[in-house]
């Protein structure tokens, strides 16, 4: 078993667990930020990525691991991809813990922001790989379909409309990238060399 399908079990018994057998594990594990700065519940920034707010909110993002993980998998090896997925989700609960430290009533789970690592690190390493919308049948090259995310993002996170935590999915393709660029060997000279500069 690869660790994407990993990944990909173990948050699904956990998210399906707590929506559905013993709501005091989604209770426990969602991060509270102004929790975790009164009680010290530090752990909440990893369990929250393991959590979901539905099924829908679950298949989503596994969907999405499930295609660009495996393939990021094979090319990065278990110890790069893991390292980033685990980043990704301590990173991309960062802007919730600044923003509404303050605020008692905000709570956040997903694993998005560890999905959104592992997406942009495959868009890193293969920019020009065109990435398909099941509703809209049309090749996006992965860099487009990236730029675009990104400013749907910026845009509704600065609307604040709806549940969604858009800073965590900004945070999160941010540090695939950053990742990919600092962490893996040659990852600047893989990019340099697409961009026709060495």
């Amino acid at each position: 078993m690869t660790i994407t399908l990993a990944l990909i079990a173990v948050t699904s018994a956990v998210s399906l667990s707590a929506l559905y057998l013993n709501r005091k594990i989604l209770n426990d594990g969602m991060l509270i930020p102004s929790r975790v700065i009164r009680e010290g519940t530090w752990y909440e920034l990893l369990t929250a990525g393991f959590l979901h707010a539905s099924f829908t909110h679950l298949l989503v993002n596994m969907f999405v691991l499930f295609f660009f993980g495996i393939v990021l998998e094979q090319n990065l090896g278990v110890a790069h991809y893991l390292a980033l997925y685990i980043t990704g989700l301590l990173v991309s609960s960062l802007p919730s813990m600044v923003y509404h430290r303050d605020d008692p009533t905000y709570a956040t789970v997903g694993a998005s922001g560890g999905v959104e690592s592992v997406l942009f690190g495959f868009i890193f390493l293969f920019p020009t790989e065109s990435i398909y919308f099941i509703l809209l049948p049309i090749p996006i090259p992965a860099w487009v379909f990236g730029l675009v995310f990104l400013a749907y993002s910026i845009y509704e996170s600065k609307k604040g409309r709806g549940n969604v935590n858009h800073q965590a999915h900004i945070a999160g393709a941010v540090w695939g990238i950053v990742y990919m660029l600092i962490f893996v060997p040659n990852g600047l000279d893989h990019i340099l060399t697409i961009l026709g500069l060495i």
